[in-house]
């Protein structure tokens, strides 16, 4: 398997911990190249599509495409694959997550095996695909329909929906569920017939427990990081997040939270900041960051501006499911909507909106003086409607705020130099604004 080459731009982590991940990405993609070798099923996923638990109980090695764009985003290795997509006729206007992929899967069939330089080797061909209709966003609707075109495999696509925010969860929730059930229920004989495996249901049981113990874990370390100064900041985040949404279910996942909650722990009670002098905390709001260019953020560093928090790519807030409810399917259902649906009452009696309703909680319990977004040009559903977002925001918190523009994997589009003199202004007014006392 080829090494990856080292990488040309990266932030400086803070936590130990941390700087474990690439290795832990490292061995994720040798298992699936392992499982491949060995005549074992590989499955394309998406993060966060809430099938994790039910790929890996029934023995199915699953691929992160997304993920791995980033990764080649990371290591300015995207560039070759975003050409291919383009000159297969598909927009540069489209998710770069996918063209990044759909480029990779291009070459791939032309070449019948990943190109020499891909990162770790690349991805393996998978024997399935699963996408999800329109949970997160419509690239996943159609991105793996498209790979086809290259990877003939079987798909099949979840619609998980939530209801919309000005609607009671509380009324609607068993409706939800029971349609949310019968997508689950429909993956799982889906992948034996495609596989010829069956669903191991005391396995997937005990991964929804390891799953939910990960995630409580991680999601108490992230409790801690309201100290003052902040123990672990968003850089280290960015990439802690890949144990948390790509390994769910495993010891490893869970092993690595509960380090990376120990570590935090300690940073806390011994007062270690991630910075030396802080002088401005700032919250990363909701957009996917330039991966290709991470050490912004320690560039944030330079001026004493650190962040503690971020909206994005973070643990779940631990929810209860009803009592009684056993089925591991049922757990999964209710837990998904649960995790879905969890600041709609808050927003229904304030703003209306769940995602500012996060902004603000964060911004009371992080001590935050000022909040930065991403807006990402390729991704139109988790970036659109920032401007919105932000304006609402001001009528319940009136902190400053940047709006940094570029795209998630394709650094063409990106001015180092533009953004820099931006964040220098920022910095200038987020002290003046401090320095005023205005809330």
């Amino acid at each position: 398997m080829t090494e990856a080459p080292k990488a040309k731009t990266t932030a400086v982590k803070s936590t130990e911990i941390v700087r474990k991940v690439p290795r832990l990405i490292k061995a994720m993609l040798a298992e699936a190249h392992d499982a491949k070798a060995q005549g074992k099923p590989v499955a394309y996923c998406f993060l966060g599509n809430n099938c994790d638990e039910i790929v890996r109980a029934m023995g199915i090695a699953p691929v992160w495409p997304e993920n791995w764009a980033g990764f080649c985003a990371a290591l300015h290795l995207a560039e070759p694959f975003l050409n291919k997509a383009s000159a297969q006729g598909f927009s540069d206007k489209l998710c770069t997550y996918a063209t990044c992929g759909l480029g990779f899967d291009t070459i791939r069939h032309e070449l019948g095996e990943a190109p020499s330089d891909a990162p770790f080797g690349g991805m393996p061909k998978p024997d399935v695909m699963i996408g999800i209709g329109l949970i997160f966003c419509d690239a996943r609707h159609k991105w793996f329909q498209a790979a086809q075109r290259y990877v003939d495999v079987p798909l099949y696509n979840m619609g998980l929906l939530m209801p919309p925010y000005d609607v009671d969860p509380n009324e609607v929730g068993s409706y939800y569920v029971d349609y949310m059930v019968e997508e689950l229920k429909g993956l799982v004989e889906f992948l034996e017939q495609v596989t010829g495996r069956k669903m191991d249901w005391e396995d997937l049981n005990h991964r929804i427990d390891v799953s939910d113990e990960t995630n409580r874990l991680w999601f108490e370390a992230y409790q801690l990081r309201k100290a003052v100064p902040a123990p672990m900041p968003t850089q280290d985040a960015m990439s802690a997040f890949v144990p948390g949404w790509c390994l769910l279910g495993t010891q490893t996942a869970l092993d690595f939270c509960r380090d990376l909650y120990n570590e935090v722990k300690y940073r806390v009670e011994n007062k270690i900041g991630a910075i030396s002098d802080e002088k401005y905390r700032l919250l990363w709001g909701m957009g996917i960051p330039p991966w290709f260019m991470l050490q912004l953020f320690n560039y944030f560093e330079t001026y004493g501006a650190v962040f503690p928090i971020e909206a994005i790519y973070r643990p779940f807030e631990p929810v209860e499911i009803p009592a009684g409810v056993s089925h591991p399917l049922e757990r999964l259902a209710w837990r998904i909507y649960k995790r879905g649906t969890y600041r709609h009452n808050k927003a229904r009696n304030r703003s209306g909106d769940p995602d500012v309703e996060l902004l603000i909680d964060f911004i009371d319990d992080y001590k935050i003086d000022a909040v930065v977004l991403h807006r990402a040009y390729s991704c139109r559903t988790v970036h659109t409607g920032q401007i919105h977002q932000l304006a609402l925001l001001k009528q319940y918190r009136n902190l400053p705020s940047l709006l940094i523009e570029s795209d998630m994997v394709d650094m063409r589009s990106f001015s180092e130099e533009d953004v820099k003199n931006k964040i220098e202004t920022f910095i200038e007014i987020v002290d003046a604004h401090k320095r005023s006392g205005k809330a």
